[in-house]
């Protein structure tokens, strides 16, 4: 039967998708999407481009590609050092597929939305802020999106449905909220790739069975430092 797999960032460590894809035993009758920070930080930000195409996967804007098209649109002050090492290895047809990524993927068979960083709770998704949903980590006390790094997370808040699978907030372990998943365990960190793998037709399962449907892989090394 195909699966649906969910990738967390990748930060262009093609070698560790690969190991991945290798390791859940990825065929081409499965569904590959990813939450965004495809590129970035990491070394091989074309080849693992190459390895999604092939894959024939799908992909959220997440944060860095947002900032990378920026920067190419001639915006100031977006791109860092990284983004401009990025910008000089990526062809055209990379920048034009990146312009096309959607900033969640819908997947209601599996009663699942995957955004790259965040939504805020209790505000229809056609609502939310774009900025929000590639940037945000927390909720403030008021119910506000968040950038920094903090306590609220914003997954612990979201209760009801569809389900969503996220990013961005790469810490050492998944974030296994009610109705939330967190899957960047920080691989151009030197951590691990993570990835939720969905039988066809399969929901996530509750808090208690969660890491049932999760895989990850550690990383050959740290690319990157925060």
């Amino acid at each position: 039967m195909p699966r649906t797999i969910l990738v967390g960032d990748l930060h262009g460590c093609r070698t560790e998708l690969e190991l991945l894809l290798d390791y859940v035993g990825f065929s081409r009758g499965d569904r590959l999407i990813a939450v965004g920070d495809l590129i970035v930080r990491g070394p091989d930000p074309t080849g693992t481009l190459d390895v999604l195409y092939a894959a024939g996967a799908r992909a959220v804007r997440g944060n860095h590609e947002d900032r990378v098209l920026r920067a190419v649109a001639g915006e100031r002050h977006v791109a860092g050092e990284a983004h401009r090492t990025a910008i000089k290895a990526l062809r055209k047809r990379d920048l034009a597929w990146l312009q096309t990524l959607p900033l969640w993927i819908d997947l209601p068979e599996h009663n699942l939305r995957v955004v790259h960083a965040g939504v805020v709770p209790g505000v229809p998704i056609e609502r939310q802020s774009p900025r929000a949903l590639m940037y945000m980590r927390c909720l403030s006390p008021w119910g506000e999106a968040l950038e920094r790094r903090g306590e609220g997370l914003w997954g612990k808040a979201y209760e009801g449905s569809p389900h969503i699978v996220f990013g961005h907030n790469a810490l050492p372990e998944p974030q296994i909220h009610a109705a939330a998943t967190g899957i960047d365990t920080g691989a151009v960190y030197g951590g691990r790739l993570t990835a939720m793998v969905l039988r066809d037709g399969e929901s996530p399962p509750p808090p208690e069975a969660r890491r049932d449907v999760l895989v990850s892989i550690r990383s050959r090394r740290r690319y990157a430092d925060r």
